[in-house]
């Protein structure tokens, strides 16, 4: 059974709802013409052809002013969904008035509009919609301009009448599946649009408890790891440390490594938003991306290809959090192509759009479908696939998306599009 939507509340919503109006609007400036031409030259009907046409005139109108607006504003008030509708209800209410009043059949085109008014608007305006259909009702009962019938249908009015009856039928069978339809359609749209706002929601929860557990165990490793620098530094001045020129060696990797580890640490921490200075860091585009490539090919024997076609420098905010999700793709490229990994950064129309090559296997179909969802991965390890769902979460909060694709000559390539003004160093990143 079909479900129909409540009276929208939203802009998105509203906007929808004028245009269906104007949609039917159109159908009912059409089925109008007919009606006229039919009921004139088959039926000899006489009718005041100036003040009938008068209506769909006023309504074509109408239409092409509503889509002037339409193109300007993605919302809607309440009162000018119903203003709107109350257009078509005077100009159904005009054309009745000038082809018999009550003893059209066409009268029951204002149930037509009820049933809108009750689905797109608010209680009370849906309410004020019925009052004035029904306001028209009792004026077309009592006032009218009577039509003139030929001689074969003034003896018999009521056959004409069914005729007319089975005619606003058809025309208000193809309206009401018309308005149904794409009232269930935008529906549809709406719950699409709300799946997927939860589903952000429910990842920017992950996102938070996942930074919380992170900044707590940095907090926990800032003690033991200061100790253990402590008694490392210690070790290097013994005299059976210095005398053995190879132990010498492993303990200088040791506190490199730890160095190392407390550099993690520290930018998990600015990352949550601690240990931040008053004023950020500032760097330029093609000095930050110089550095995280030096950072990483000394701790790799495989290549890291740079290729920086960006162009002009630019002054930007150094984000930590930047730093770290640009690492994560790199760090998965190398797992997977520890060879070869081409790293390029590129100016397209306003963004920074960073590429991540390898010539691996590739991802599966599969999980190109459900990239960015978290614990998506082909490691096979528990806890997997975090490292891809972050990257997409903090592009996308830095407005950005994430393109993953794998290339045709075998690899896989993962682009983060970034728009400058999101990086970009002024008052507004001061603060």
């Amino acid at each position: 059974m079909l479900r129909l939507a409540a009276f929208p509340t939203s802009g998105s919503e509203t906007w929808r709802s004028i245009v269906l109006l104007m949609q039917l609007r159109w159908i009912a400036v059409i089925g109008q013409l007919i009606t006229i031409v039919s009921v004139k030259q088959f039926l000899h009907v006489h009718l005041p052809l100036a003040a009938l046409l008068i209506a769909p005139l006023v309504l074509i109108l109408v239409n092409l002013g509503s889509a002037s607006v339409i193109r300007r504003r993605r919302s809607f008030s309440q009162a000018e969904l119903f203003v709107a509708l109350m257009i078509d209800v005077v100009a159904l209410c005009w054309q009745l008035y000038h082809s018999g009043g009550a003893t059209n059949p066409f009268t029951f085109l204002f149930l037509l509009q009820i049933v809108i008014g009750a689905v797109i608007l608010e209680p009370r305006w849906s309410w004020l919609v019925a009052l004035n259909t029904c306001l028209c009702m009792v004026l077309l009962t009592f006032q009218y301009v009577p039509l003139e019938l030929p001689a074969p249908h003034s003896d018999n009015p009521f056959r004409l009448y069914i005729f007319g009856s089975l005619f606003c039928f058809l025309l208000a069978a193809v309206l009401l599946v018309f308005f149904v339809v794409r009232l269930d359609r935008n529906r549809r749209e709406s719950d699409k649009a709300l799946a997927a706002l939860r589903q952000q929601a429910a990842e920017e929860d992950h996102i938070i408890r996942m930074g919380l557990l992170a900044s707590g165990a940095a907090h926990e490793l800032g003690t033991p790891l200061s100790s253990m620098s402590v008694i490392l530094g210690d070790w290097a001045h013994l005299p059976e440390i210095r005398a053995n020129g190879e132990l010498g060696e492993d303990l200088a990797d040791m506190r490199v490594e730890l160095e190392r580890c407390k550099t993690i640490v520290s930018g998990i921490l600015m990352s949550a938003g601690e240990m931040r200075g008053e004023n950020p860091s500032v760097s330029t585009v093609h000095a930050l991306f110089g550095e995280i490539v030096e950072e990483w090919q000394s701790r790799t024997d495989g290549e890291l290809r740079f290729v920086n076609r960006f162009g002009e420098d630019e002054t930007i905010v150094a984000d930590p959090g930047l730093r770290q999700v640009i690492g994560n793709v790199i760090d998965n490229a190398q797992e997977v192509s520890p060879d070869l990994v081409i790293f390029e950064i590129a100016r397209e129309n306003g963004d920074i759009v960073i590429a991540v090559s390898d010539i691996g296997p590739g991802f599966p179909k599969e999980m190109l479908r459900r990239v960015g969802q978290p614990y998506s991965s082909t490691k096979g390890r528990d806890g997997g696939g975090l490292g891809l769902f972050l990257v997409v979460n903090v592009v996308r909060k830095l407005g950005g998306r994430v393109i993953v694709e794998n290339r045709e000559a075998g690899g896989a390539t993962v682009r983060l599009i970034l728009p400058l003004e999101s990086l970009a160093y002024g008052k507004d990143n001061q603060a």
